[in-house]
């Protein structure tokens, strides 16, 4: 019964292969997008919340950046264990674990929040944060893959970028809007808590999935599979390595509470526009490749979107006008996520389903060096030589970046079409 049910659901995917709703049609896939879309709402939301409350209570900017390598540290020391886990137990159990724990970290920071509680307890709890997301990605991202069917792999990584992209735009915003009307970042984390508890319910209702779980015992043979299998597949390893260092120099995001406040002189409600402008430009851009057809020179478009993410970073951190800085956000949201979508479906078309988990871990390593180090590298730079030397150094690396993958990695730039991987799947 489950085999004819699978052929019918492959079918009806191949049928509707440039249907831009293709993976929403499937019932699963819904609960689990809906599901991740409020979770990242909370933890947008929270993100704005933390940024403003450690700013206005140490006016440093290196407390912002350690709000990234707080959370990123046990990201990248549980990868191999996390990636492990996630091929050999339960997927979902171990996603509704993870969330758990995300909703009691969100609790504890409104504790702390509420009776003014040390400093070095919201790290704390943000180091707590990361060991959650460290198991949460690997189990979420390869459970995600088993919703649907491989026909509609592009289409899924599409509505992915798309979902987190929407959280993005609402999270921060009200984040913002939040600490305003309520005085204070308390609330906010009140509010991220019950994000994940709704998230918790909704993957519940996920059906059991059938899982080709490794059945290797645990060794560090198995351990690093995963990296071995990213290793060996150069365009894998150049796509992530490329996304990885572009977002690594050019993210400006950790700085914001700086420029908000210092440089373009606007109050929280602005900062949270100026942290949903990115996320604006990622979801129009998304909605724009589900309706296109596929990117025909998927390498060409890689390399060129990341040049141009460097270049109006570089614009974001000389501009002094609100607006433009806006709009500088909004582009590099845009630019940011052709790189998303080419990366996610390489990785997911090229990877057997027993070792999802694995190079799942190892491709959140990437994405959390990218992020949470990237947050980092920008408060220290900006603490030793100033926000705006800071980002406009950024987007020139950037820049130096792509040649330097170009250069190392010729093929990337030969890259067509990524449907031709399916058709070989």
């Amino acid at each position: 019964m489950s085999s004819s049910k699978q052929k019918l659901n492959e079918s009806s995917a191949k049928s509707a292969q440039h249907d831009p709703f293709a993976a929403l049609r499937f019932r699963d896939y819904r609960l689990f997008t809906i599901g991740r879309v409020l979770l990242f709402i909370g933890s947008q939301m929270q993100t704005v919340a933390i940024g403003w409350e450690l700013y206005e209570r140490t006016n440093s900017a290196l407390a912002l950046g350690g709000v990234g390598l707080a959370q990123v540290i046990p990201m990248i020391a549980l990868t191999l264990i996390t990636g492990h886990i996630a091929d050999h137990r339960n997927r979902k159990v171990t996603m509704l674990l993870s969330v758990l724990l995300l909703v009691l970290c969100s609790l504890a920071l409104a504790v702390l929040s509420w009776t003014q509680g040390a400093v070095i307890l919201m790290y704390a709890c943000l180091v707590f944060t990361g060991i959650a997301r460290a198991f949460l990605k690997p189990a979420s991202d390869a459970l995600m893959w088993q919703l649907i069917p491989v026909s509609a792999f592009t289409n899924a990584a599409t509505w992915n970028s798309s979902s987190f992209q929407l959280a993005s735009v609402i999270g921060p915003a009200l984040g913002g809007f939040g600490i305003a009307l309520l005085g204070g970042a308390t609330g906010v984390y009140v509010l991220a808590a019950i994000a994940g508890l709704l998230c918790f319910v909704l993957t519940v209702a996920i059906s059991k999935q059938e899982t080709i779980r490794s059945t290797e015992p645990i060794s560090l043979k198995a351990l690093s599979a995963g990296a071995k299998f990213v290793w060996e597949n150069q365009l894998i390893l150049a796509a992530i390595t490329l996304d990885m260092f572009a977002v690594l120099l050019g993210g400006a995001i950790a700085l914001l509470p700086i420029f908000a406040r210092d440089i373009l002189q606007v109050g929280p409600l602005e900062l949270g526009y100026l942290q949903a402008a990115p996320s604006i430009g990622a979801l129009f851009m998304a909605v724009v490749l589900a309706y296109l057809p596929p990117l025909r020179k998927a390498g060409p478009a890689l390399l060129w979107s990341v040049v141009g993410f460097g270049v109006v970073t570089i614009i974001f951190g000389l501009s002094r006008w609100f607006w433009l800085s806006l709009l500088m956000l909004v582009l590099s949201g845009a630019l940011d996520t052709i790189s998303v979508v080419i990366r996610h479906t390489l990785v997911q078309i090229r990877t057997p389903d027993n070792l999802r988990g694995r190079v799942a871990a190892i491709n959140s390593v990437f994405i959390s060096a990218s992020n949470e180090l990237g947050g980092f590298e920008s408060g220290l730079t900006a603490a030793l030589f100033g926000p705006v030397i800071s980002v406009v150094g950024g987007g020139i690396g950037t820049i130096a970046v792509v040649i330097a993958v170009a250069a190392i990695w010729p093929g990337i730039a030969k890259l067509g079409a990524l449907q031709e991987f399916e058709k070989k799947e």
